[in-house]
């Protein structure tokens, strides 16, 4: 019954699969310790720290209150421009209309790209480069 599926895919869209018993342990063990916390925090404050100022000069972009992402409004298509940067540059991105659902208002990440700082930090800094030449080769800022 497709009515049924569809309440179903949408019930399993928030709520996920259950977590194994083994990764539930050793989440016990990791949510106990917080020093992998405070050396994760200070690892993503570097890489913040350096790849802010590579592509500040050619987009606007803020530093998240939280999180390891960075969202540019690429001021038009975000899938074309993920394309683009993929096939220019390879860096990989993800388009934001990729991320949230149309609504009556419109899909709230369309116009945008997630960056994804979980790299290590000098593959970071060279992926921001590679942003950053990418927007100034389209010979406009976004």
């Amino acid at each position: 019954d497709g009515a049924v599926l569809e309440q179903y895919h949408q019930y399993r869209t928030y709520h996920g699969c259950a977590m194994p018993i083994p990764t539930q342990r050793a989440s016990i063990t990791a949510w106990s310790d917080d020093e992998h916390v405070r050396a994760n925090r200070a690892l993503y404050r570097r890489k913040f720290d350096r790849v802010l100022p590579v592509l500040r000069p050619v987009i606007e972009v803020e530093r998240p209150a939280g999180g390891f992402y960075l969202w540019l409004n690429v001021g038009g298509d975000d899938v074309a421009f993920t394309a683009g940067l993929f096939a220019g540059q390879n860096v990989t991105v993800v388009p934001g209309s990729f991320l949230a659902r149309a609504t009556e208002q419109g899909n709230p990440g369309t116009g945008y790209v997630r960056i994804s700082l979980v790299a290590a930090e000098e593959e970071c800094v060279q992926a921001a480069g590679r942003i950053r030449e990418f927007i100034t080769s389209r010979g406009r800022k976004p």
